[in-house]
Formats: C-alpha cells, sequence, structure tokens
C-alpha cells in the first residue's frame, strides 16, 4: 500500500509549478469500521464533501483510504510516512485530501515528520482550529482553516488563511480570494500571500 499518491489535481498541480508534489487521504468523516470520528468538527461540509463521493467511495478504494487512517495509529507511523515522503523525493506533501487530524496526537505525528523532513513543505485544509491554534506549529508546515466546519465562526479572516467555497469564479474574485480550485498550491502561503483561498462550488 503506498502511503502517498498523487490524483488529478495534485498530478496537474505538480506539473504547472514544476514541483514533486503528493496528497495523502484517510477515510474521510468517520471509519467504516469503527465508526470513530475521523473529522471531528465537520458540519456542513458533510454535506458536500467531494471525499463522500465519487472514486472516493468505490469499493475498491475506500478500504484503501481506511487502511492509510489505521496506519496513522501505529506507534511507528512518523518513521515509515518520513521513510516514504524521502523515498518519493516529494518537494510538496499535502495532508488528508480527505479526512482531518482527529487527535492533539496525531496532528503532533505530522509535526514530527515534518520536523524529520524540513526541505519538504506540508499542508493541509483542516476544520480541527483550536487544536492546531494550540501548538507551535513548525515553519514547513501550513494550515488552511475550512469554512464547513462546528468552528468555522471563530476565523479570523484578517488573520488566518482561511478557506471559502464560491458558487462562481466571479463571486469568489470579487470578494478577493484567489482562486485554488485548478492548483492546489495556490492555497498555500508559498504561493499566496493573501490568506484567503476560494474553492468553487463542486
Amino acid at each position: 500500500m503506498e502511503l502517498l499518491t498523487q490524483n488529478s489535481k495534485i498530478k496537474k498541480t505538480g506539473k504547472r509549478f514544476g514541483v514533486r508534489l503528493f496528497n495523502f487521504g484517510i477515510t474521510a468523516y468517520k471509519s467504516r469500521k469503527t465508526g470513530k470520528m475521523i473529522c471531528p468538527f465537520a458540519d456542513k461540509c458533510v454535506k458536500y464533501c467531494y471525499a463522500q463521493k465519487g472514486a472516493y467511495i468505490w469499493s475498491n478504494v475506500s478500504p484503501v483510504f481506511e487502511k492509510r487512517y489505521e496506519a496513522t495509529l501505529r506507534e511507528d507511523f512518523v518513521q515509515v510516512m518520513s521513510a516514504e515522503v524521502r523515498k518519493k523525493r516529494a518537494d510538496f506533501v499535502r495532508v488528508h485530501d480527505s479526512g482531518d487530524f482527529y487527535s492533539p496526537a496525531y496532528l503532533q505525528k505530522w509535526f514530527d515528520i515534518a520536523k524529520e523532513n524540513p526541505s519538504v513543505n506540508f499542508y493541509a485544509y483542516t476544520n480541527s482550529l483550536n487544536m492546531v491554534r494550540q501548538v507551535e506549529r513548525p515553519d514547513n508546515f501550513d494550515f488552511i482553516f475550512s469554512d464547513g466546519g462546528k468552528l468555522a465562526h471563530t476565523i479570523d479572516e484578517d488573520m488566518e488563511r482561511h478557506s471559502k467555497v464560491f458558487n462562481t469564479k466571479e463571486e469568489m474574485l470579487s470578494a478577493g480570494y484567489v482562486d485554488t480550485s485548478e492548483y492546489d498550491l495556490y492555497a498555500t502561503k508559498w504561493y499566496n500571500a493573501t490568506g484567503k483561498v476560494g474553492l468553487l462550488m463542486h
């Protein structure tokens, strides 16, 4: 089982920027096996979550995300993932094209991975806002606070990098948001200094 993969948007983005970009995903919302909540702060985003439809829930794909979630529970996850990052010679890693940080201990594992790979940039969309706010983040780890979770109302839109979903590109641009629907790295601090991340409804 590969831990780091490339979906179509990630491949397109990597080619556009000339970098080796990979993504890591786990089961969205809750475990299919145990029912454990994997996106503990999900709210209205559940209704339009792309990771709960299409290829993400195909019978031959969904179990792979569950296995990756199970891998995150292992004591050696940091070592295993760091080895995968080095094997793939990654420049950027998007953490969670599906799923979220389900516990402080799990979040810390990703910080440890980032610290072990200081030349690699990591980033993640998340609804686990307070979990992220309460800890010191490695410089090579960026977060985009999602607008569909239970804590979305607490986002400081002037100070915190965040995303919003729009119905049209015109609406997005007029609100001052950078379009990241086509190229994923425009969501990050390395390619978007505004902190305003726009996505089109899909």
